[in-house]
């Protein structure tokens, strides 16, 4: 059995700066870090426009309490105020410490970190590395786990949570190389395993993103977190769904729908473009229903809107946005300095996940914690987005808690002993999980089956949702769940074996659009990213409550929890 003080599951940027804040705490702990992919490849090194921060770089006027605010109004007031204080107070500092380690932030003429303006924010504040923030950010990280001694088990997939008496005790895993099974255990277990877009079927997220932490936790008895709350983002490129950056929008660029109008007009008359990401997706989807979306060959009536940068001019868009102009390109052939780019919303971001407190503890229920267990980033929910992320606000969580669980964890485990474990039978059970796998003889390829769950999810747990509609999506979850004991693998062998991986993600993926739909469903309000046609207004009386969704083999059965209120009294959101 190998063993080490804590193990970090995920090499993102929240599991990267914990580990690192582990080793700056007390060089002599032993951390290991286990990702399923190389860390370098982990879905933050996608995220783009930036993170916010009041440096007042560009603007002197700038506050954390405006900052506080404008992220607990853009959650649709279902953020914990008091987790958001702490984000937004904390901002500046961890901003200026990333830039001591080496990240490349992009720079005004006077050499101080430059700042645009992003959706929802009330002034310029997101601090920027061109379009490639999250790249930037985390090749300095993973630089420094190396430097630190951190002991890092690239390409190792964590398929089970060990969870006993109400202590995280460690993790079974294999190496994807040769399938060789191993149980790792710690005095501390920290997850850091992203979000979950491969949900749905069109997604700017990375095919890694499948919820494997959460579906972990909530196997192992831990509750979910408003899992009803997806985001998403309102230009994705059409029709392959890869993020354009709302830097795009923050630098200046225009929506339009077939008439040519800039349509958020009607919708954010104040903040135009740039309005929140839910309000923003919903007018580009009812343009789109309306009939003024647009066709590819430039007709009304079709899928997608245009992102128009041509107005900016080559210099601007080259320096500044570089990296969506490539995405265009090299995708659909289109040069965005002389054509418009069609987009349309696309899955982004998950706001719930695994409940924490502001130590990045997991909590057992509303009240209590889980011993040893710890999470940070978006598999977590701190709740500081509540209903609704504001832009540029998630590398700041992911920095922010990852450095304050990675600061708790260190002191936590200070007296603490390594856990006793049984390790033949975790063994046991996951030799005999994957073998059963092996020796499954169906019909259904998992590509097959992966397909129609994500359709499924996206049809009935899309931007608008009602109750017959998602009452129908879980019915036709339930079929789906049960013809995963018809997949096959082609694949038999032990070296390299990309089914099987894919295989434990689909019930991973399964298991989490479950716990979606039927918090969504038990939401009898519209609320940020959660909007109901058959309840469109948002109902503060019932609903200004964290859904905690518990998971067992015979249903989901749903709790709720307060919302921290300490600095803003919910109003009505408008812009």
């Amino acid at each position: 059995m190998r063993e080490h003080d804590v193990v970090i599951v995920g090499g993102g940027l929240a599991g990267c700066r914990a580990a690192l804040e582990i080793k700056r705490t007390d060089p002599t702990l032993d951390v290991a870090l286990i990702a399923k992919t190389h860390p370098i490849r982990s879905h933050s090194v996608a995220a783009q426009g930036g993170m916010a921060a009041t440096l007042k770089n560009v603007d002197a006027d700038d506050t954390w309490e405006a900052h506080a605010f404008d992220t607990v109004k853009g959650s649709d007031y279902l953020a914990d105020q008091d987790a958001v204080e702490i984000l937004t107070r904390e901002a500046p500092d961890v901003v200026i410490d990333l830039e001591h380690m080496g990240v490349l932030f992009s720079r005004l003429p006077d050499g101080r970190i430059a700042q645009r303006a992003f959706g929802g924010h009330s002034h310029r504040r997101t601090c920027y590395a061109a379009d490639k923030t999250g790249h930037a950010i985390l090749h300095e990280l993973v630089n420094n786990l190396r430097r630190n001694g951190v002991r890092i088990y690239e390409e190792w997939y964590v398929m089970q949570l060990i969870l006993e008496d109400a202590q995280a005790k460690g993790v079974v895993m294999f190496n994807i190389l040769d399938t060789n099974l191993e149980v790792l255990r710690a005095k501390a277990v920290m997850f850091a395993t992203g979000g979950y877009g491969r949900a749905f079927n069109t997604t700017s997220n990375d095919y890694a993103s499948t919820g494997d932490g959460l579906a972990m936790s909530a196997v192992a008895g831990v509750p979910l977190e408003d899992m009803e709350f997806v985001q998403f983002h309102p230009t994705g490129l059409y029709p392959v769904g890869v993020l354009i950056s709302e830097a795009v929008r923050g630098e200046g660029a225009y929506l339009i729908n077939s008439e040519g109008d800039r349509f958020m007009a009607t919708y954010a008359p104040s903040k135009m473009e740039l309005a929140p990401r839910d309000i923003t997706s919903r007018a580009i989807t009812r343009e789109i229903r309306a009939g003024r979306g647009i066709h590819l060959d430039g007709s009304a009536g079709g899928p997608f809107v245009y992102l128009d940068l041509r107005h900016m001019g080559q210099e601007k868009i080259m320096s500044r946005v570089p990296f969506c102009w490539e995405e265009a390109h090299r995708l659909l052939g289109i040069d965005a300095v002389h054509q418009p780019m069609p987009v349309r919303p696309t899955i982004h971001y998950s706001m719930g996940g695994i409940p924490v407190n502001t130590d990045g503890r997991v909590r057992s229920g509303a009240d209590g914690l889980v011993e040893g267990f710890f999470a940070a980033g978006e598999a977590s929910c701190v709740s500081v987005h509540g209903a609704n992320r504001l832009g540029s606000n998630s590398l700041l969580e992911c920095v922010v808690y990852g450095k304050r669980t990675g600061a708790a964890i260190a002191q936590y485990i200070q007296n603490r002993k390594l856990p006793d474990i049984n390790e033949q039978s975790y063994l046991n059970a996951a030799y005999s999980q994957i073998t059963a796998l092996f020796n499954q003889s169906g019909t259904i390829r998992i590509g097959q089956l992966r397909q129609a769950f994500q359709d499924c999810m996206t049809d009935y747990c899309g931007v608008f949702r009602s109750d017959e509609l998602m009452r129908e999506g879980l019915n036709q979850l339930q079929q789906l769940q049960q013809q995963y004991q018809q997949i096959y693998l082609d694949d038999k062998g032990n070296c390299w074996n990309t089914e099987i991986t894919e295989a434990l993600e689909l019930r991973n993926l399964m298991l989490v659009g479950e716990i979606i739909l039927t918090s969504a469903l038990n939401r009898q309000e519209s609320r940020g990213a959660h909007c109901r046609e058959d309840y469109p207004e948002r109902d503060d009386t019932n609903f200004l409550k964290h859904t905690l969704a518990y998971y067992s083999p015979a249903g989901i059965d749903l709790q709720y929890k307060p919302v921290s209120i300490t600095l803003f009294e919910p109003k009505e959101r408008k812009y």
